[in-house]
């Protein structure tokens, strides 16, 4: 009893609780601007595409994804700080008919709509949120990890490319081709 209390007053002052940290698939470190067009560019994301950002962040992905590249954006994240931030400048660039935020662990959001999902984790995560991507992505779709692979899975695409003196991997997964 004394732990559900505990987590209660956590959610209620906002802090992550227990259940939340367990959850927690990566740390937030901000992806660089440049990354992020080059994520998108090379998962071939276009006008009519609804992309998913799995630990959202700030919201850059989802954010330029509506205005670089034309597509519906969903940002999911955990962090209520992080959330409202991404609200905020949603709000401020007018882009609140093209861009959402849910505040939810990746692990347990319905990633139906997707037709893009793009995710900067650790691998260790990614092998945990395979089963929801196998069970939720339609064939077609499109998994973009930076950096980190989704063991079990051929990439139809792998890009290297350098952020300043940083080397980055972009593996594109197609569903349907990922075996």
């Amino acid at each position: 009893m004394r732990v559900l209390a505990t987590a209660l007053l956590a959610v209620a002052a906002g802090l992550p609780c227990p259940a939340q940290q367990f959850e927690n698939l990566a740390p937030y470190i901000p992806t660089p601007q440049t990354l992020v067009e080059t994520i998108l560019e090379y998962g071939a994301v276009k006008p009519g595409d609804v992309v998913y950002d799995l630990g959202s962040g700030d919201g850059r992905v989802v954010i330029t994804a509506a205005r670089s590249f034309g597509a519906r954006g969903v940002g999911i994240e955990m962090m209520p700080e992080l959330c409202r931030a991404a609200e905020r400048r949603i709000r401020e660039l007018g882009l609140q008919d093209r861009v959402k935020i849910i505040q939810a662990s990746a692990l347990h959001v319905d990633l139906s709509p997707a037709t893009v999902v793009t995710m900067y984790l650790l691998t260790s995560s990614n092998e945990r949120l395979k089963p929801n991507l196998e069970k939720y992505l339609r064939p077609g779709a499109r998994v973009v990890s930076t950096d980190y692979p989704i063991r079990g899975w051929n990439p139809t695409r792998l890009k290297v490319v350098k952020t300043g003196s940083t080397e980055h991997k972009i593996y594109v997964y197609e569903i349907g081709h990922t075996k």
